[in-house]
């Protein structure tokens, strides 16, 4: 399963880590993940991977 949000769609970025000598690596930033259960309709329960923030904003509005 991808490393990406279920509701907000976020998924890994990429940039440079940049030395004081202006050497560039490639680094690749992971967005904080969390899995969570939902229920659904028909009374079954399913796991779904949601971003920390996401989940923060659903809380909030519920």
């Amino acid at each position: 399963m991808a490393r990406r949000c279920f509701f907000s769609g976020k998924g890994p970025m990429v940039g440079n880590n940049v030395s004081h000598a202006n050497n560039k690596t490639k680094k690749r930033s992971l967005p904080n993940l969390r899995t969570i259960r939902i229920k659904l309709e028909n009374g079954t329960t399913t796991k779904i991977k949601v971003a920390a923030s996401t989940l923060r904003t659903m809380k909030k509005h519920s």
